[in-house]
């Protein structure tokens, strides 16, 4: 699941808005993969890159849904002032919002795996922390 603050959401339904930048400890997401903004609806990630801060460009920040690269800098500072401090790493994640055929794929795929997660056989007991061979 990827999370935004609800003011990105209107332009990354329209499809102004298909990229963010992150800032983690290491990268979380692949490109190919699919996941789910709440609000908005299934993504497919379309690249993720490791990029530094200094290097964003204005057309960058156009991507991400800012005018320019100082005013995308300016919202990162505010909202990643801790994961600055940890030296996280930067990412540029781009993604395309999928059509209502593709969101329709992936709720179906959720609800199958959800239904085969139900259905599965309970698994075996964890055994491993008894103690063999000891007796009181």
């Amino acid at each position: 699941m990827l999370l935004f603050k609800k003011k990105f959401l209107p332009a990354i339904c329209s499809g102004e808005k298909t990229q963010t930048v992150r800032l983690w400890p290491y990268r979380r997401m692949r490109p190919g993969q699919r996941s789910y903004i709440p609000g908005a609806g299934y993504i497919e990630v379309t690249a993720v890159d490791e990029v530094t801060l200094d290097g964003l460009t204005d057309q960058d920040a156009r991507l991400d849904g800012f005018p320019t690269a100082v005013a995308l800098r300016a919202e990162i500072d505010t909202i990643y002032e801790n994961d600055r401090k940890a030296q996280h790493r930067v990412y540029r994640v781009r993604f395309q919002l999928l059509d209502a055929a593709g969101q329709e794929a992936c709720r179906v795929e959720k609800e199958r795996r959800k239904r085969a997660g139900k259905d599965a056989p309970p698994k075996p007991p964890n055994h491993s922390n008894r103690r063999v061979g000891r007796t009181k």
